[in-house]
């Protein structure tokens, strides 16, 4: 799960992939801003079939926390 993560933000967010690790900070290390947030989370939602609520969005600040969450909703299915 955390190599698709990974992937969607390196392309979305231009970024080396080597950098984004599961402690990465999606603002701050990233620069993500609030729209690429909402792109990462439409794609993982297309993607995976899932709905993600906004309080769960409002809980994310790493990538790690997205991992989890989109591991916990796989498990749940």
């Amino acid at each position: 799960m955390f190599d698709k993560v990974q992937a969607i933000l390196a392309k979305q967010l231009r970024k080396d992939p080597a950098i984004i690790t599961r402690e990465s900070k999606i603002k701050r290390d990233l620069g993500a801003d609030s729209i690429d947030i909402l792109q990462l989370l439409m794609k993982v939602e297309d993607q995976y079939g899932i709905v993600i609520p906004d309080a769960a969005l409002a809980t994310f600040e790493t990538v790690g926390d997205v991992v989890d969450y989109l591991e916990k909703q796989e498990a749940a299915q």
